[in-house]
């Protein structure tokens, strides 16, 4: 995907930032543990002097005493691992934290992008998405149960809501576990309210934390993307919106929420079924959220967009009472 200079830039000078912050917060770890464990101190030095040493034996062709060397520094390092554990601390405590470890925060694995350098791309490009934010509330640290009866059995799916969303929730989970090795598609249905969009987020969040591309765009800000990309004439919307629309092709997962509540026409017909088809193409997994049934979808939408969804994606209906409706309520009782 293209990127202006300034953008590319920008990009590096975080990276080189994460960096930075990465060797201070190291520095801060190794102050606090040496005040606190003298001997980790003693036991760095030791290491450091026998790391010299190697060296210098290495540098003269003199190998008769480096397999003891290497013992040592591999008892030192376990004294070490030793303190810190019976402290308290981690393990790797003194060692360099990066948020990719990948990369180990470079943003490149050997000459190519990481995927958390393409993530970076998509973040400044969708800049106004606000989805990291939105993930620090909605994830399945967060998600609750409690939400949904098991007071009564619906009578299409044979399941209480809370039942429904329980086998929901484990299929999502598979759906995750097993990301790297089958490309799935799902399609969540269901009324306004019952935690479609909720659900799509946790599972951006564990694929985001595993290092994969997640874009999640509405169906009114997609097709408002897919529009500037076919029609706009001024150059910069027009730059930006190809660069968007690359990624909407290219992301591990696309996730388009709230379908249906775009205006629909025979030009959001046919790029959805672009979308659709070619992610299928590419292997590209997508997740789908709306309020329609399936005979709203083949209504609404061409016969085409409605086979390639009964045919390629996992479709789950989500039901029970509007969360959001019940959470306003409980706020105004308190």
């Amino acid at each position: 995907m293209a990127l202006r200079n300034d953008q590319y830039n920008q990009i590096l000078r975080e990276y080189d930032n994460r960096r930075f912050q990465n060797k201070h917060d190291q520095d801060k770890r190794i102050k606090e543990a040496y005040e606190k464990v003298p001997e980790l101190k003693q036991l760095e030095e030791e290491m450091i002097t026998l790391a010299a040493q190697s060296g210098r034996m290495a540098l003269f062709g003199d190998n008769s005493v480096m397999e003891s060397l290497k013992d040592k520094a591999l008892d030192l390092k376990a004294r070490q691992i030793e303190l810190l554990l019976s402290n308290g601390y981690p393990a790797d405590y003194l060692e360099l934290q990066y948020q990719c470890s990948k990369c180990k925060d470079t943003g490149f694995i050997e000459n190519e992008k990481c995927n958390c350098f393409k993530q970076a791309i998509a973040d400044l490009i969708y800049s106004d998405s606000n989805l990291k934010n939105i993930l620090k509330r909605e994830n399945f640290k967060t998600f609750s149960f409690d939400y949904y009866s098991d007071d009564y059995v619906d009578e299409k799916l044979g399941l209480s809501p809370l039942s429904n969303m329980q086998k929901v929730v484990a299929e999502c989970k598979s759906f995750i576990r097993h990301f790297d090795r089958e490309c799935k598609n799902l399609l969540f249905m269901g009324n306004t309210g019952v935690g479609k969009t909720f659900l799509a987020n946790c599972i951006a969040k564990e694929l985001l934390d595993r290092g994969y591309t997640v874009i999640y765009l509405t169906a009114f800000r997609l097709f408002d993307i897919l529009e500037k990309n076919k029609f706009s004439k001024d150059i910069e919307s027009s730059y930006t919106a190809s660069n968007q629309f690359d990624y909407i092709l290219d992301c591990d997962l696309l996730i388009i929420d709230d379908l249906g509540t775009e205006l629909n026409n025979t030009f959001t017909s046919s790029q959805l079924h672009l979308i659709i088809n070619e992610r299928l193409l590419r292997q590209k997994s997508t997740l789908i959220s709306t309020n329609l049934s399936l005979d709203n979808i083949l209504a609404s939408y061409s016969e085409r967009i409605y086979s390639r969804i009964i045919s390629n994606y996992s479709i789950r209906a989500i039901i029970g009472e509007d969360i959001r409706l019940k959470k306003t309520i409980g706020n105004l009782s308190r």
